[in-house]
């Protein structure tokens, strides 16, 4: 039997790109089609590696994180908790994500190392790969600000986790309704 899809938008901010050895430092995810129900956690370092342009783009500081940021166990475990919350059993929930490799990337490395198990799966979307498929673009001009000019979201990224992921759900609602309406075209 077909279980019904939730998506979930997240997006998170680290301290550099390399999964394993950099920190993811925050993590915002929300339903998609329900951005007010929504999840974020600050998370302590799990080492001292970073890149300061990773750091600059968020304002975020390891120290800060340190300070103010739970674990990666609580942190993931609180995020497991509530994705169990939002996604009833006969449904499976859908990871979305603006370049989902990267983000899914981190939160997989994180759920399986901290919480011992993802509760995405493999389940990961990208909001590039489904504007590219909708539109026919090239690879370059799935940037946000490429992707806003077509789709004319009302909301705007700015480097906060579960801002972005309520921005991102916005992109993915637009995108996914502009991929539908020329899938009807074409089967016309």
């Amino acid at each position: 039997m077909k279980k019904r899809e939730v998506f979930i938008s997240v997006d998170i901010e680290t301290a550099g790109p390399i999964v394993g050895e950099h920190s993811m430092l925050t993590v915002g995810a929300c339903l998609a089609y329900q951005p007010e129900i929504s999840f974020s956690v600050m998370l302590k370092p799990i080492s001292e590696k970073s890149v300061a342009e990773a750091l600059a783009v968020t304002g975020l500081t390891l120290a800060k994180a340190e300070k103010d940021g739970l674990t990666p166990s609580e942190a993931m475990s609180q995020f497991a908790t509530w994705v169990a919350e939002n996604v009833s059993q006969d449904s499976t929930p859908v990871f979305v994500g603006l370049n989902a490799s990267f983000d899914w990337g981190f939160v997989n490395h994180y759920f399986l190392k901290y919480f011992g198990d993802n509760p995405f799966g493999f389940t990961a979307l990208d909001i590039k790969a489904l504007f590219m498929g909708a539109t026919g673009c090239t690879w370059y001009d799935t940037k946000s600000s490429a992707i806003d000019k077509v789709v004319n979201p009302s909301q705007k990224g700015n480097h906060d986790a579960l801002d972005d992921a309520r921005y991102q759900a916005e992109l993915f609602r637009l995108v996914y309704a502009l991929s539908q309406k020329n899938k009807s075209e074409i089967s016309a």
